[in-house]
């Protein structure tokens, strides 16, 4: 079943939510691609570890333990405290997947395709994030960023661009190629409209291929079963404008899915 939106689903932007649709975008973002690259490219999906700051909600992966030896006086006479274990809780890790395509004949990563995550856009994460994009245009790579979010700090290489075509765009694409065009190609994209087909560099002369973005929302949206989580009859929790919210209601309204009066 696709999502019931033209583009992107605004129910799937959550915070807990967007793990499991993280990880649905990039295996289906590889395997829309993958018949496109073949026999000179291939796809494949790497992870790195991100540090996050202790504020967020994210699960500790790692703790020091130390042995404790201290004494004590107890009326008048030095015990040795029974030994506990101090537990240190280093900075929170978590897995972060994209996406890399790799020329064959040389084993070099052309282009990397990244999912954004709420944790690419506060905070330390974005930091890293950001020191993430300067390495990969230092070391001559193509970048795609794909922000389906809506939502918290700018952290796309658009950042710094003025976009007022579409002025009431919410989702953004946005695309650093190494050699050809000059500049960045952007998609901007409002809630009301669907996810453009992508353009994916690889390396000259090698045209580019495309990315279905709408087809792989839709996938993920299917095998995910998120019309069985996603109550429909309640706003979403993610912020959305009046104008948007207007739209929103009204759409659903159309497509049977809210009540008039709710």
């Amino acid at each position: 079943m696709p999502s019931p939106f033209p583009g992107m689903d605004p129910y799937l932007a959550v915070r807990t939510r967007w793990p499991d649709l993280h990880a649905r975008l990039i295996y289906n973002i590889t395997e829309n691609l993958m018949p496109q690259l073949r026999p000179k490219y291939v796809a494949r999906i790497g992870e790195r570890m991100q540090l996050a700051s202790i504020d967020q909600s994210y699960v500790p992966d790692v703790m020091l333990v130390h042995e404790v030896r201290e004494a004590a006086l107890v009326y008048g006479e030095t015990v040795i405290a029974d030994e506990p274990k101090l537990y240190t809780i280093l900075d929170e890790a978590y897995r972060e997947t994209y996406i890399e395509i790799v020329a064959l004949d040389t084993g070099d990563i052309v282009t990397v395709i990244e999912a954004l995550s709420p944790a690419n856009k506060v905070g330390d994460g974005r930091d890293q994030y950001i020191q993430k994009q300067k390495d990969l245009m230092a070391a001559g790579v193509n970048l795609v960023e794909i922000d389906l979010l809506g939502y918290g700090k700018e952290t796309t290489l658009a950042r710094n661009i003025i976009i007022t075509d579409p002025d009431d765009w919410r989702y953004i694409v946005c695309t650093y190629r190494v050699k050809g065009r000059r500049g960045l190609e952007v998609y901007a994209v409002p809630l009301r409209e669907k996810l453009p087909n992508c353009r994916i560099p690889l390396r000259p002369p090698d045209d580019d291929v495309v990315l279905n973005l709408t087809a792989v929302l839709n996938r993920c949206y299917d095998i995910g079963g998120y019309d069985l989580l996603i109550d429909y009859s309640k706003p979403p929790s993610v912020p959305l404008s009046e104008v948007e919210l207007t739209w929103l209601h009204g759409y659903l309204q159309e497509k049977g899915m809210r009540a008039a009066n709710a």
